[in-house]
């Protein structure tokens, strides 16, 4: 392992413990985090000679900026969109949620494709960015890409509890991540070929 991917591969340990610290709810796994997040920054102040009580990349009050998130439209034969049906809401959207550190936006999309609806894709182009500020809860900006499938289904992750292609003019429950205004704006753009943003 060279000292590029020796960076990475702590990086992505100390994204993955911050994620775990914000989001677990059982107090082993918070501790584990907690762990992880002191040993990774360790390694890194070892590593890059960085004292990381300082201001750093992880502390948002410096200078705030939108989150970024992607979403990925699919098209059957029929013209029809693929939709998920999200566990915690019970209501559906396209496929996609927030980058990863280190992973490319293509990389990020075709990876939540696959762990929502079970669905290997190739990304075909990107669509555009979305600026949902006004319509989230937090500043996000979505990258939306354009996908084919390359494989079956397989089995669904625990974000989501259905899969299925669906009629833009008969659309089901949509959730909060992107209204249907939206939904039919991204996929106009995607049967006329322009490019979409803000």
């Amino acid at each position: 392992m060279d000292k590029k991917q020796f960076y990475d591969f702590i990086m992505k340990m100390q994204a993955i413990s911050k994620i775990g610290l914000l989001f677990s709810k059982d107090s082993y796994a918070i501790d584990n985090y907690q762990q992880i997040n002191d040993l990774s920054t360790k390694m890194l102040e070892s590593f890059t000679e960085v004292d990381f009580e300082r201001p750093n990349y992880f502390k948002r009050d410096i200078y705030p900026t939108p989150n970024v998130s992607t979403r990925v439209l699919i098209f059957n034969e029929l013209g029809h969109i693929l939709l998920v049906k999200e566990a915690k809401s019970g209501t559906f959207s396209l496929p996609g949620g927030w980058c990863d550190l280190y992973d490319a936006p293509s990389q990020a999309a075709m990876s939540e494709v696959l762990q929502e609806a079970g669905l290997e894709v190739k990304i075909t182009r990107l669509v555009g960015v979305i600026d949902r500020t006004p319509n989230a809860s937090v500043p996000e900006y979505v990258l939306v890409f354009e996908a084919i499938p390359t494989s079956a289904f397989n089995k669904l992750n625990y974000e989501t509890t259905e899969v299925g292609y669906f009629d833009l003019d008969y659309l089901p429950e949509m959730s909060h991540k992107l209204t249907i205004e939206e939904i039919k704006r991204i996929a106009d753009a995607c049967i006329n070929g322009e490019t979409i943003f803000d």
